[in-house]
């Protein structure tokens, strides 16, 4: 190889400074790549905690408040949510959609019941038949057919490490 290709190949005296900046960008968009590809997980910092956490589905409309009720007993499920529950959140629903995190859950066999409570009376409202007027739902998506289901067929094991479960509401 001849002393003029590899000159032409090695940057001259005059090329420094410009192939310093070039190198800069270049360091400044890798990092710049590295902390938005970190985003994702700072974002979804809280769905990495370990515990039980609910979407609902099927939210008629923004009125009012979700109530999501863990149970560990069929004491009380699920008619008596409020003051049967482990652990209960009720919260506002934004948007048509809610989100309930149950976190610090010891493992153990648990039961989910999901109220809208429309008019935030805090209970499930029904017409003179006993239907309910409000949004309800179950874990393992268990239908209430003459009846709410027993806490054995809406249980579910738990066992302390991060569980991410969908409840769809019907009306």
């Amino acid at each position: 190889m001849n002393t003029s290709a590899v000159r032409k190949f090695v940057a001259s005296p005059a090329k420094g400074p410009e192939m310093r900046v070039l190198m800069w960008v270049r360091c400044i968009v890798f990092w710049a790549v590295l902390v938005f590809a970190n985003l994702s997980d700072i974002a979804f910092a809280e769905s990495l905690c370990s515990g039980i956490h609910v979407t609902v589905l099927n939210i008629r409309n923004s009125t009012g408040n979700v109530a999501c009720a863990l149970f560990e007993s069929p004491v009380g499920f699920p008619a008596e949510y409020l003051s049967s529950a482990t652990n209960i959140m009720v919260i506002k629903v934004r948007r048509a959609q809610a989100r309930c995190d149950f976190l610090d859950i010891a493992p153990g066999t648990y039961a989910l019941a999901v109220v809208h409570d429309e008019n935030m009376n805090g209970k499930l409202d029904t017409n003179w038949l006993g239907i309910p007027t409000e949004g309800y739902g179950f874990s393992n998506d268990v239908t209430a057919l003459f009846g709410a289901p027993s806490f054995s067929a809406a249980s579910f094991l738990y066992n302390g490490q991060n569980l991410d479960l969908t409840i769809g509401l019907h009306y």
